[in-house]
């Protein structure tokens, strides 16, 4: 018997990406399909790549309609998924793909988010260390940032095992444009973003440096403080994080490329790539995969990792739909084998 499904936001893109791959989900069944402005629309309308859902009216996005689900995805804007998350059944499988729920600290949410501490939900990025153990039967999940996902899945493993310094951590990612959402936005004008690159958040000041922080300081036992700068890339999607962190002294090259390679030599989604072959996001793009490379500087004393990712994806929906089957006891990898497009 599949378990049945309700996605809101579906006119986003975060909600039209669920979409794509529950479509093609073995043992899953797609019920409500909501929307807030957009509610009465035919989803063909609004996605029209979603062919097999083309005829399915958008329903408003209310608790009614969403109740009655085994699973629901809420994919909604920064403070619109608490009021919804509290109100559904206790036994329903709520997957937040908004900030909602990620952060632990309440002052840090009203620090970059302005309102009230909506609670702490387990992290749904599997790949983390014991986050698996949190996911396996939760009925409440935060799916990470897309940033955030880069820069933990690029940085995490060497603050686990010791070997990076947790001072003095730089993070610059570039991301395509898919990933301010759908609202029409002058500065995201084609116009505006073909043939150039900019930085945007400088200074501390983008919402997923306290995320980021969070997991990194996670994974290293201690306080992690992070210098994160985003910028905008000329592309519809993806994302490609250079990481770099001092390493502790007498650390050598070949003990930082053992602990990436423990970390994720099992993992069925992140891939250590081979020395010398560096990440492109065009090689994941609409799939749930994380390429990764690193390099020692020893020069620096320095640590440097290459994250692609398609933010879309492995970024939101493809990690939601993960952890997802891992708080369902299905198989990790269920609808999430798509391979990435080339050319």
């Amino acid at each position: 018997m599949p378990f049945s499904v309700a996605v809101s936001g579906a006119s986003g893109y975060a909600g039209g990406e669920l979409l794509r791959l529950l479509a093609a989900h073995p043992d899953v069944s797609i019920g409500a399909i909501t929307a807030n402005s957009n509610a009465g629309a035919k989803l063909g309308t609004l996605q029209p790549h979603l062919h097999a859902l083309s005829d399915r009216i958008l329903e408003d996005t209310t608790v009614e309609v969403l109740s009655g689900h085994d699973v629901v995805f809420l994919a909604l804007p920064h403070g619109a998924s608490a009021d919804i998350a509290a109100q559904l059944p206790a036994e329903t499988l709520v997957i937040d793909a908004g900030a909602d729920h990620r952060l632990e600290d309440p002052q840090a949410w009203v620090k970059f988010y302005g309102s009230a501490h909506a609670g702490t939900w387990p992290y749904g990025l599997p790949e983390l260390a014991g986050n698996r153990a949190e996911l396996r039967g939760a009925r409440r999940i935060a799916v990470p940032g897309c940033y955030p996902t880069s820069v933990l899945l690029a940085l995490a493993p060497g603050f686990a095992a010791g070997l990076l310094e947790p001072t003095d951590v730089v993070v610059v990612s570039a991301s395509g444009t898919s990933g301010a959402g759908k609202a029409a936005k002058a500065h995201l004008l084609g116009s505006e973003v073909m043939g150039g690159m900019s930085p945007y958040g400088v200074g501390g000041g983008h919402r997923h440096t306290p995320e980021i922080e969070q997991g990194l300081s996670g994974a290293a036992g201690e306080p992690v403080t992070v210098s994160f700068t985003p910028t905008l890339a000329p592309m519809a999607r993806g994302i490609l994080t250079t990481a770099t962190a001092r390493v502790k002294p007498g650390t050598t090259a070949e003990q930082l490329r053992r602990a990436w390679e423990d970390a994720y030599g099992n993992e069925p989604f992140v891939k250590l790539l081979p020395e010398g072959q560096w990440p492109a996001t065009k090689a994941v793009l609409g799939s749930n995969y994380a390429n990764l490379q690193l390099a020692s500087d020893g020069h620096a004393g320095r640590v440097i990792v290459s994250c692609a990712i398609d933010n879309l994806t492995k970024g939101t929906a493809g990690g939601a739909i993960q952890s997802m089957n891992i708080a369902l006891g299905l198989d990790e990898t269920a609808g999430l084998t798509i391979q990435g497009t080339a050319p």
